[in-house]
């Protein structure tokens, strides 16, 4: 299944919300020729954000997900807790490995439904599991323990996630897509976005060029805060860098703080009390639209 036209807007809907278009991307992965199974190698500078984006792609595409962290250390318990079998000879076998468990779930899952596994924080699985998730993606199948679990190519896809680069073997047969922990890409908004009048342009001109200097971008529903705090709480240039960094997700604090910011800063501020003048006085809640 091709992703939808409003990819970003459904993502938003499911905790992710970018200025980036992913639509490409995930285009190319879906629609690529390959007899193995579709593996999506997610990148980036932006920690668990990677792990937002994965579980927001799959809400958006309409795929069930099975999750492993490999960083747990105390994984979730089933909801089925079975005792512990024993053989003829009445040794008891070990518990089933929590990474078992989860492939093993999403083959078969996998044979109804679109399914996502998410495999998240593989850096710290142990080399040897980064070979078994090689061999899953091109055997198209998982074994434990003299079972053979096949997955349904048709219907599974395998998120991977790692704060390292992957083992060479698993980015040879994963397509790459980069998470970035703030949007680079600015969208020009306007005013009447914002259900604001014209006179507002003087802010957004200031404000286009504040972001383009820290090297960012806000997405719609942040731009929406920054309004209401510069039209209801900021009073200065320092009520301005509170009211960015609380409302931005990565943003750069650092930046803001540089003195060549300052001008830039007191701009936004000046061009907000000519608007305020014009037509702020009683405007309630911005509404993100």
């Amino acid at each position: 299944m091709a992703p939808p036209h409003d990819l970003r807007e459904r993502m938003a809907e499911h905790g992710f919300e970018s200025n980036e278009d992913y639509a490409f991307p995930i285009r190319c992965l879906l629609e690529s020729p390959t007899r193995e199974l579709r593996a999506l190698n997610i990148e980036g500078d932006s920690d668990r954000r990677k792990t937002a984006f994965a579980t927001a792609l799959a809400g958006a595409l309409g795929w069930h997900v099975i999750y492993h962290d490999f960083s747990e250390q105390s994984p979730p318990l089933p909801e089925v807790i079975l005792p512990p079998s024993r053989d003829e000879l009445g040794r008891e076998e070990p518990p089933i490995d929590r990474l078992d468990q989860v492939v093993s779930e999403a083959c078969a899952y996998s044979e109804g439904v679109t399914t996502a596994l998410i495999l998240d924080q593989l850096q710290m699985a142990d080399f040897r599991e980064h070979l078994r998730v090689h061999r899953l993606i091109c055997d198209r199948s998982w074994t434990f323990r003299g079972a053979r679990f096949y997955a349904n190519a048709s219907n599974l896809r395998v998120l991977l996630i790692s704060e390292e680069p992957l083992f060479h073997s698993l980015q040879r047969v994963s397509f790459r897509v980069w998470v970035g922990r703030a949007s680079a890409r600015q969208i020009d908004y306007q005013p009447s976005d914002f259900g604001l009048a014209e006179t507002a342009q003087p802010l957004f001109a200031a404000l286009r060029e504040l972001f383009q200097h820290l090297g960012t971008g806000p997405t719609r529903s942040e731009l929406a805060r920054v309004l209401h705090a510069i039209a209801h709480q900021v009073r200065g240039a320092d009520d301005l860098v509170h009211g960015l960094y609380g409302w931005t997700e990565g943003l750069d604090r650092q930046r803001l703080l540089e003195p060549a910011t300052r001008p830039l800063l007191e701009r936004v501020v000046e061009s907000a009390l000519t608007w305020q003048d014009q037509e702020v006085i009683g405007i309630g809640p911005l509404e993100e639209r």
